[in-house]
């Protein structure tokens, strides 16, 4: 019996583990969207403005942008274990901090910096503490379920924030997820992590340049909706007559570049680096890196104009627009959670090609299904196609990458790891905000323009001001601006019809782009192993 008991044990254990490292995912992903619905509560709360609160909102992805690669390698140097436990103390800080915050200035010290530096320490020691408690075999399922919490708090993050918005208070959020650290911090104990060979110093010019060139393109990429990606919009800086986002770009990616230099040196010097340069040569490494690129970049798109195509097009309220995308969380779990169980020996490249098809699939469909007069019903398919593809590449992408180098370098692979995909999100969100935007504004001109209903000079301050950037208005917010701006009743429903069509022309635009990237990421799935991947012997 003997035996039995002791499986038996190590079995609960392992899934106490589990659980505490997706509880870790889930909290860090719930940030990036519970308070999407709630901005302008908090801004009037704290004393500030929607930009303030947009403000504090960048500057979180900005600083887990620029901390992540270092984050990893604090892991490497005091051990996983030790670095996820201090990131959730950090983070349990800044969640507490923000939960009280008066006013703006300690909203950003909490929800921005504390919470930004605690996950930029959880995140890859997350990817390392997976590595080092389960036996590969069964990594694709521990990665998958972890993964999955992570893109289930996107999910339900709306509706936590409406009802907490609703019925009680925003800052209950932040006290909840004060709460939730405590938990994991009282379940961690059980987590294993493996022991340390050495404690070399850490690179600090290699963490200065990855964190200032990380932070520079992600901040380019966040204002391009506000300043245009290459032309300048009115008032916006510009060098050269390019928008300023280019020049950042084009920086950041420079700096990074000088630190890939940089740590060549190092290894060339047998100086410890922050990262080893030989990993990124590494086929299965980099195509496992290049579809995680490739996935956030779509699912957070996707993020991005479902819930406005529900909220704003639709009308519907915080809570009906998240039990709408509820369906995605469910093919997303059982995809992430079925599929190593029931086909454990199944080529990660063949997931990973159903797994984007899935997603391809779904967008294409989301796309033609959008109409005017079209109900919430019609997203239910779609969404349950893309969730399934997130939940095949959840289930495989996450053992590939740490598979791919010795078990003593994956909290490094961590840092990379999600770098990577904080750059994919960022990029997904930016553009396809950017190209709906063009395209509703493109709609909207053309539909005025050809309308004899509407005088020349309201074509003509439509014109000027939508170039100035156009909102993404639902009906009542522009029938409100029409009242106030005194417009005639014929002119008012003409601009009403011509807003509504123009909605729809945008957020099939912004899928479109999204359902040409997912097709773009199927040229690469080469590089994904076909058979199921080993641990790497140092």
């Amino acid at each position: 019996m003997a035996p039995t008991a002791g499986t038996a044990d190590r079995s609960a254990t392992a899934r106490l583990v589990l659980l505490t490292l997706a509880a870790g995912q889930f909290l860090m992903a719930l940030d990036s969207s519970v308070m999407n619905v709630s901005i302008a509560t908090v801004a009037e709360d704290v004393g500030t403005t929607v930009t303030g609160v947009q403000g504090a909102i960048t500057a979180y992805t900005l600083v887990m942008a620029m901390f992540m690669i270092p984050g990893g390698k604090v892991g490497a140097l005091i051990g996983r274990r030790r670095a996820f436990m201090i990131g959730c103390c950090i983070y349990g800080c800044g969640s507490l901090t923000t939960a009280i915050a008066p006013n703006l200035p300690v909203l950003l010290l909490g929800w921005s910096f504390l919470e930004g530096i605690g996950a930029a320490l959880i995140l890859p020691a997350i990817v390392a503490l997976v590595a080092s408690n389960f036996a590969t075999e069964r990594r694709p399922a521990a990665y998958g379920l972890v993964a999955a919490a992570g893109a289930v708090a996107i999910a339900v993050g709306p509706i936590i924030g409406g009802v907490a918005t609703t019925y009680f208070s925003w800052r209950w959020v932040f006290a909840g997820e004060v709460v939730m650290v405590l938990g994991i911090l009282m379940l961690g104990r059980r987590i294993t992590d493996a022991p340390i060979r050495e404690r070399p110093r850490i690179d600090l010019v290699g963490a200065a340049l990855s964190a200032l060139g990380l932070g520079i393109f992600v901040y380019g990429v966040l204002r391009s909706d506000e300043w245009g990606w290459f032309q300048p919009k009115p008032d916006a800086p510009s060098w050269l007559g390019v928008s300023l986002v280019v020049w950042l770009m084009l920086a950041g990616l420079l700096l990074v570049w000088l630190f890939l230099r940089w740590e060549a040196r190092l290894v060339e010097r047998h100086r410890e680096p922050l990262i080893d340069p030989a990993m990124l040569r590494n086929k299965q490494l980099t195509g496992g890196l290049t579809m995680f690129f490739f996935q956030y970049l779509v699912q957070m798109g996707v993020f991005f104009v479902v819930p406005l195509y529900l909220s704003v097009a639709l009308g519907l309220s915080a809570l009906t627009t998240g039990a709408r995308i509820l369906p995605l969380s469910l093919t997303l779990l059982a995809a992430a959670i079925l599929i190593p169980r029931f086909f454990p020996d199944v080529s990660p490249r063949r997931v990973v090609q159903l797994g984007i098809f899935s997603l391809l699939v779904g967008a294409v469909v989301l796309m033609a299904a959008l109409d005017a007069d079209a109900g919430a019903e019609i997203v239910t398919v779609p969404l349950l196609l893309i969730g399934l593809g997130m939940g095949a590449l959840a289930s495989q992408l996450g053992s590939v990458t740490v598979s791919a180098v010795p078990e003593a370098q994956s909290a490094e692979v961590g840092g990379v790891q999600n770098a990577v995909t904080n750059l994919g999100a960022s990029i997904g969100t930016a553009l396809a905000g950017s190209i709906m935007i063009a395209a509703l504004t493109s709609s909207f001109l053309g539909s005025i323009g050809q309308n004899p209903a509407i005088p020349a000079e309201v074509r003509s301050q439509a014109a000027v001001e939508l170039q100035s950037g156009v909102p993404f208005l639902s009906d009542a917010q522009l029938k409100s601006a029409l009242e106030e701006a005194g417009t005639s009743t014929e002119v008012s429903e003409a601009a009403l019809d011509a807003n509504a069509d123009a909605r729809i022309d945008g957020l099939r635009a912004a899928l479109a782009i999204l359902a040409l990237t997912a097709l773009l990421a199927m040229f690469f799935t080469q590089r994904i192993p076909a058979a199921q991947p080993r641990s790497v012997e140092p």
